[in-house]
């Protein structure tokens, strides 16, 4: 009997080497090169897919293309429609990572309950993870009309689509697929090799019969999907479910998007009845209080095409160690690291015996710069034990120099304060709106040094 062939693929490219090591020669990333048994049986490259071919492509002329635009399907859910870009997309692929516990499987079966009963849109709910009386009890906790639902419980890839090409449906999910195998590979469900191979297959037929396929993946301890990288290149849409443990509120964000715009947000509220949306964000991320407090800032940040209002929390305290701690939670690390420089360069203010800690309230996470100024002020009003006005908000970015740089979508930003009754505002000269906002004070910046000396710090 042949001895079986060992390759080793990457789980962060994918890329394959005939021995192991340490480092993998595409990407240079470290142990990240995973055994793999290859097909036990010849199959050609194109056997596999033979079944949803439908014959040679053909070169053609970029303007004989149909240019239709592309019909959207509404969920039932308002923020999942939000970040998918307006809606289900015939022949799309999905992929949603998160961890475990934070309410993906709920979340799809909402979806598929709501598809099912409001627009009779006939759907398929294959799990690998769980049996067919455990989605029944949750769907019955929840309250869903699951009657017209369908269910099947399969690991097994080629049998998935055998079902699924006789169902016809038109929304598919997968949960998970690091529990799906094909039989070409010899390998465990989960390998590497396994979760390109059945990815590949599930996207070919996705696109074959023009049904919209929501694939779960797990994320590893790092919070990045698990498996091979290039399975957020073969799909769609990627979504993110974020969420503190100790918070009811769950944050779906999106990472790639090619029917829609990226970096959006959907907010979430896990109740004992499921996923309830929030169309409100802004007063989940403010904590207002009775009285004004020191080392609290309101920002107005920008996720996607929608605006909202976060609270930025800094307590600066005396620092017995000799190398002073810097944790900021929501916040990139070296950012903060970076304006604590500018600081003490630009406003002679030093922390250099200081402990600072930054956190975010609601557990959001913010990767723009808009929270610059905001977090400075915030460091500051900590650090000399004064508050700042309790009906102020503010953005902007700081640069190197210690000047306070313009950002996107300003007079969006100034109107979603308005809304929520704040009565000033602290921006970049170059962001001040040629219209004045109703009831807002309106104060501009355009160094470090001048906002210490306008807030009489």
């Amino acid at each position: 009997m042949a001895k079986a062939k060992i390759k080793f693929y990457c789980n962060k490219c994918g890329s394959e080497t005939p021995k192991w090591a340490g480092q993998c020669p595409e990407c240079m990333a470290w142990n990240t090169l995973q055994e793999s048994v290859v097909e036990k049986i010849l199959v050609s490259s194109s056997s596999r897919f033979r079944e949803h071919l439908t014959g040679p492509s053909e070169v053609c002329s970029l303007n004989s293309v149909e240019m239709a635009q592309t019909p959207r399907q509404a969920t039932g859910l308002v923020e999942l429609d939000r970040v998918m870009g307006g809606g289900l997309v015939n022949g799309s692929v999905t992929l949603i990572g998160g961890d475990p516990g934070i309410g993906k499987s709920t979340l799809l079966l909402q979806t598929l309950a709501c598809l099912d009963s409001a627009s009779g849109v006939p759907s398929l709910y294959v799990t690998g993870e769980e049996s067919a009386q455990q989605v029944g009890l949750r769907g019955k906790r929840l309250g869903l009309s699951l009657g017209p639902l369908r269910i099947l419980t399969e690991n097994y890839l080629e049998r998935i689509l055998n079902v699924a090409s006789k169902e016809k449906a038109k929304v598919i999910v997968i949960d998970s697929i690091q529990t799906v195998y094909s039989d070409i590979l010899q390998s465990a469900p989960g390998s590497v090799a396994q979760v390109r191979e059945c990815a590949a297959q599930l996207v070919r037929f996705a696109k074959h019969t023009n049904t919209a396929l929501f694939l779960v993946g797990h994320v590893t301890k790092e919070g990045t999907l698990a498996g091979p990288r290039v399975l957020e290149h073969m799909v769609d849409t990627v979504l993110y479910f974020e969420g503190d443990s100790s918070s009811r509120y769950r944050v779906v964000r999106t990472v790639k998007n090619r029917y829609g715009a990226v970096n959006e947000l959907g907010i979430f509220d896990m109740t004992d009845k499921g996923l309830r949306e929030v169309s409100n964000p802004s007063a989940i991320f403010l904590s207002r209080h009775d009285e004004q407090v020191s080392g609290s800032a309101i920002m107005v940040t920008r996720e996607g095409t929608r605006p909202m209002l976060v609270e930025v929390q800094a307590l600066v305290d005396q620092s017995h160690l000799g190398n002073p701690r810097r944790v900021a939670l929501g916040l990139e690390q070296n950012r903060l690291a970076m304006l604590l420089a500018v600081l003490h360069r630009h406003a002679g203010i030093s922390m250099s015996d200081q402990d600072v800690f930054i956190n975010v309230v609601g557990g959001v996470r913010i990767a723009e710069t808009a929270a610059d100024l905001p977090l400075l002020l915030a460091i500051i009003s900590s650090f000399k034990n004064k508050p700042l006005p309790k009906d102020m908000v503010m953005f902007g970015e700081i640069g190197l120099s210690g000047e306070i740089r313009p950002v996107q979508n300003g007079v969006e930003r100034l109107n979603e304060a308005a809304k929520h009754g704040f009565k000033q505002s602290l921006i970049p000269i170059a962001n001040k709106p040629k219209i004045l906002v109703r009831n807002m004070e309106i104060q501009t910046a355009t160094h470090v040094s001048q906002v210490v000396k306008l807030l009489d710090f």
